[in-house]
């Protein structure tokens, strides 16, 4: 066998028995329709659940069935539709759980392996390329999350909620979204955002995020700009887009601007940007730095809930 298919089978080995098929059922005339399907998998040895809101939102039943064809009813944990994220449970045994990776040490170009079930066909395997990082992605409540990873795995319906892994096997993605009619183009919650989800849904049973209203880029910034400014950064927060009437809008910031620091902290990624705006002291006036055009501006943003 040649050395990448054995490295997509031996990856794909160490997680097979902690990806689930999931089953939603709504009632219709007092008995359970089936009214959708997804992906998900094992986390914890205690039979926690990543899977996508959207797969399980509304749902009046949840069965998952394990690679050993065990069907199970799961219960639902909690969920938070503005990242996409849901964690369910299950009691049971024969699953082996998911190692979760570190999403912040992938690479453009780097290998990634997709599980999950499309169309209802249970472990299919689909491998590809990280083609970008730290994207911004409209989910279906109509916010923006950040810190998205892109890459050209094929996904399909079904795919929802399945894991994105490295070539170690280790989950670096939960996978949340395709765009119709493209090709190529494929989307994953970055796990180490899920991470930061689940434990608030654990700890709270709900999930507090201030929000800027803003599509954002991690870019990298010129060495003579970091100089001249004595900047610590590598990389900046490029604003490609900033939505009406939100907190963004209502700020000096401005679309092409590069946030370099907020609320007093160097902004090098999205996930450092996320981890600040789920502190609940960061609803009032925030400080931060954009370069503009080689200049460094600064300036307060007002960060809120809605």
């Amino acid at each position: 066998m040649d050395s990448f298919s054995l490295t997509v089978v031996e990856a794909v080995n160490k997680i097979k028995n902690a990806v689930v098929k999931i089953d939603v059922f709504k009632k219709v005339n007092g008995k359970f329709q089936q009214a959708g399907s997804g992906s998900g998998f094992i986390f914890s040895s205690d039979g926690l659940i990543f899977t996508n809101s959207h797969v399980v939102n509304k749902a009046e039943k949840i069965m998952v069935s394990l690679l050993n064809e065990n069907e199970i009813e799961a219960e639902l944990i909690g969920q938070d539709p503005d990242t996409d994220i849901a964690i369910l449970k299950i009691y049971t045994d024969g699953y082996s759980v998911a190692k979760l990776g570190d999403a912040s040490q992938l690479l453009i170009g780097q290998l990634v392996i997709a599980i999950g079930n499309p169309y209802g066909y249970q472990h299919t395997v689909t491998a590809g390329v990280v083609s970008a990082l730290g994207r911004t992605l409209r989910t279906q409540s109509g916010r923006m999350v950040d810190n998205v990873i892109q890459s050209d795995a094929a996904l399909n319906p079904g795919n929802s909620g399945g894991p994105m892994i490295n070539a170690d096997g280790e989950v670096i993605g939960v996978n949340t979204a395709i765009i119709n009619g493209a090709q190529g183009l494929s989307f994953s919650v970055d796990i180490n955002t899920a991470k930061e989800i689940a434990d608030q849904l654990l700890r709270n049973g709900k999930v507090f995020k201030a929000y800027l209203g803003t599509a954002l880029q991690e870019v990298p910034i010129n060495q003579k700009i970091l100089r001249h400014y004595h900047l610590p950064n590598k990389t900046g927060l490029f604003v490609v887009a900033i939505e009406k009437d939100t907190p963004a809008s209502r700020s000096q910031l401005q679309e092409g601007d590069i946030i370099v620091s907020f609320n007093g902290k160097p902004m090098n990624t999205m996930h450092e940007l996320f981890k600040e705006l789920m502190h609940k002291e960061i609803l009032t006036a925030v400080d931060i730095s954009v370069i503009r055009h080689a200049q460094l501006i600064n300036f307060t943003v007002f960060p809120t809930t809605s």
